[in-house]
């Protein structure tokens, strides 16, 4: 291909900026494992994951279900003075509304359960749609909804509550991990490794557009 090719079928490439310096250029097509940066300033511009459709699917299907064990069994039981007593994240949440503490039962309730919960249902239907391109356009409104939820998703910030509040009355009680407290610890591992293997820009391409019109490519941030 001469110089003449190229320019030619560059031009039929859209062009992007780069966030770092704002240069335009155009992208080529990536390999497995590929990755571009800006000639300029040395910014990822965009990289293409080995398996950006099935990796982070399996993902999310284990991250749901651990999800849902977090939920459904006793976090820990503790034991003092002959009685026991135990809790679930919900309970605990409900709890703490009943006893006055409304915007704090509220904000676990939210962070850790219907946050990661919404969050993960978008992504498992975002995931399944595009299996088989072209994806219909409806992915692409769940898939912001997705992004726009992922900050509420905050399984760790409750896991280290608990381990403060764990060292805090171990001296005090008898206090038996339970279930659930694995499966809040194995949560947050799985979120961020779907945070990785997770490529947007491979959703974005399958995606059906009004008119069947190719949308602009916009660099990574």
């Amino acid at each position: 291909m001469d110089d003449a090719d190229r320019a030619a079928s560059a031009s039929r490439q859209p062009a992007v900026a780069c966030p770092g310096c704002d240069l335009l250029q155009c992208l080529p097509r990536l390999g497995p494992s590929a990755r571009v940066r800006c000639p300029r300033c040395g910014e990822v511009l965009a990289t293409a994951p080995v398996d950006p459709i099935e990796r982070p699917l399996a993902l999310t299907v284990a991250a749901a279900i651990v999800l849902i064990v977090a939920n459904t069994t006793p976090l820990m039981g503790l034991a003092v003075a002959g009685r026991a007593a135990q809790t679930t994240i919900l309970g605990g949440a409900l709890t703490m509304w009943s006893q006055g503490q409304a915007l704090t039962g509220a904000l676990v309730a939210i962070c850790a359960a219907i946050a990661p919960g919404a969050y993960l249902l978008f992504m498992l239907a975002v995931l399944t749609a595009v299996r088989r391109p072209p994806a219909p356009p409806w992915v692409g409104t769940l898939l912001r909804l997705a992004g726009h939820l992922q900050p509420w998703a905050m399984p760790e910030v409750m896991l280290l509550g608990l381990l403060v509040a764990l060292v805090k009355i171990a001296e005090l009680a008898t206090v038996t991990a339970g279930v659930g407290l694995y499966a809040a610890g194995a949560l947050p591992v799985l979120l961020a490794a779907i945070a990785v293997s997770f490529d947007p820009g491979a959703i974005w391409e399958r995606v059906t557009w009004v008119g069947n019109e190719t949308p602009p490519r916009i660099a990574p941030r």
